[in-house]
């Protein structure tokens, strides 16, 4: 596992709503959801695929690069405020899509979005959200956003598309690189599974369709799971059809990377969905140079996986983001304080980032750069 543990006693340990004690950086929200969290659903949470070498190595690119201290720079006009796909937003921490948040806290997403408009964080709410997508865009101002997994036929997809403009979601987020999702194996070896209950409500008028009848000689993977796999003609027809701009998360390739622009999508998300996909793919951080050169300086590209303070954050930036998302992150601390601990663990992030600028030399976003960043050479 790649997430810090630090011992904790009884008396540390906290019921999850209040703010705990002890919490200086957001990443030490791993340790107290580790003391909190049923062991199962931990494990869950917090692994990856096969033997989380990409979970791994997307914590470990960002330790292999060092920022440049840049002196006498001023910066009493520094703000971390970006714009992406000509949208407005205050600061690049995203909250990323993750579902079934009421595995997590009682409220869920719902506590989620208030944390999200209280820091003016902009909420990618999961197709998966154990709320209705309806009941998270009434929670305060947004910005928010809509991740969107394709269903077995175009119409159940349009219907969530539908819905989520109507709802005031001011983009679609189309996961695209897990047609199938291996198991992790720690949580299948805490016998870990999602609990029958566990339902999502935007799919709820969506039942899934029957199993297919396979012969023998056929796969389940590749004649049961991937029949009904999105494909490229899919993105291009969702492009059309989306009244909002739509952008592809899950590309670590540059040639995937100019096909998505070329289907017409507003923007793409660096994404290995966390090291939960194919284990064994690049780290992010190490996939997000190549995407930049190829797709030039106009195009919104975001980034997740292995970020842990406003430093990642900014070295993403300086990699050639234009925002990241954090999950985990956001997932530990949910469970551990509700809306308040996703709050807090955006603030801890945007005060490490606003930090990691002035001491760079780098007050506005923008004159973040591959400059900024020291690489050691041999």
């Amino acid at each position: 596992m790649c997430y810090r543990v630090v011992d904790m006693t009884e008396e540390a340990k906290l019921r999850p709503g209040s703010l705990p004690p002890g919490i200086f950086c957001a990443a030490d929200y791993a340790a107290q959801a580790h003391a909190l969290m049923e062991p199962g659903l931990f494990a869950h949470v917090a692994g990856g695929a096969g033997q989380e070498t990409t979970l791994c190595a997307n914590e470990a690119a960002y330790a292999q690069l060092q920022i440049y201290n840049r002196v006498l720079e001023g910066g009493d006009h520094g703000t971390t405020a970006i714009q992406i796909v000509g949208q407005s937003f205050a600061h690049p921490v995203f909250l990323a899509p993750v579902a079934h948040q009421t595995l997590l806290h009682v409220d869920g997403e719902i506590a989620t979005a208030r944390a999200a408009s209280a820091m003016q964080a902009c909420m990618i709410a999961s197709t998966l959200s154990s709320h209705a997508m309806e009941d998270i865009a009434t929670i305060g101002p947004g910005p928010r956003w809509f991740q969107l997994y394709f269903q077995h036929d175009r119409a159940s997809t349009l219907c969530l598309v539908r819905r989520a403009e109507a709802a005031g979601f001011g983009a679609l987020v189309a996961t695209v690189d897990a047609p199938v999702q291996p198991q992790g194996l720690a949580a299948a070896r805490l016998g870990f599974s999602l609990p029958a209950t566990c339902v999502a409500g935007n799919l709820v008028d969506h039942p899934a369709p029957p199993q297919r009848a396979l012969n023998p000689d056929q796969s389940l993977v590749f004649q049961g799971f991937m029949a009904d796999a999105p494909n490229w003609a899919d993105v291009e027809w969702l492009i059309r059809e989306a009244r909002v701009p739509v952008l592809l998360k899950g590309i670590t390739h540059p040639d995937d990377a100019a096909r998505a622009m070329s289907c017409g999508a507003a923007g793409i998300v660096v994404s290995n969905h966390g090291g939960r996909a194919l284990d064994g793919a690049p780290a992010t951080l190490h996939a997000l140079p190549a995407i930049r050169a190829r797709l030039g300086e106009g195009v919104s590209i975001l980034v997740d996986g292995g970020v842990r303070s406003g430093g990642d954050i900014f070295k993403a930036l300086a990699s050639g983001a234009n925002a990241v998302l954090v999950g985990r992150l956001q997932a530990y601390a949910l469970a551990v304080a509700g809306a308040v601990g996703v709050a807090h663990m955006i603030k801890l992030l945007r005060d490490e980032l606003e930090i990691t600028m002035a001491l760079a030399g780098t007050p506005t976003v923008d004159r973040i750069s591959a400059a900024s960043l020291f690489r050691e050479t041999t």
